[in-house]
């Protein structure tokens, strides 16, 4: 039996957002860095196998949460369809050229973005965790 299993969660899927959820929450490299940095971000996926998908990551007060849904504030909105997302995801698109391109559209306080660098540095981190059990169909 082989101990390589093939990818189950369906990217974007309510399982794919409990399985960050998670992550999120188990990670201390990001409680750490929300004692430092607060931000709030929604992202918005369109034209998807689940049509639109809202979620969000919202960073402050030494805490971190990853959940479907808007911030709760908000501070930056980002939206982008489906095969721009995957793409990203996957690595096939570079996230700084879909962002210069305009496939990315970038809403809100942008120099708390820039900010928080850190944060998302550390999110890749979980992101990739979650990307070894993701299949993008």
């Amino acid at each position: 039996m082989s101990t390589d299993a093939e990818p189950t969660i369906r990217y974007l899927s309510l399982d794919w957002m409990r399985e960050l959820t998670r992550e999120v929450a188990a990670s201390d490299q990001l409680r750490d860095l929300a004692e430092e940095h607060t931000i709030g971000v929604t992202q918005v996926i369109t034209d998807g196998p689940e049509d639109t998908v809202i979620y969000h990551l919202q960073v402050g007060d030494g805490t971190a949460t990853f959940g479907a849904g808007p911030a709760d504030p908000e501070h930056v909105r980002m939206e982008q369809d489906w095969a721009t997302a995957v793409a990203v995801a996957t690595g096939t698109q570079n996230a700084q050229e879909a962002f210069i391109t305009g496939k990315i559209k970038l809403y809100g306080d942008q120099q708390s973005l820039m900010g928080a660098q850190p944060v998302f540095g550390a999110l890749d981190a979980v992101f990739a965790s979650v990307r070894e059990r993701t299949r993008y169909d």
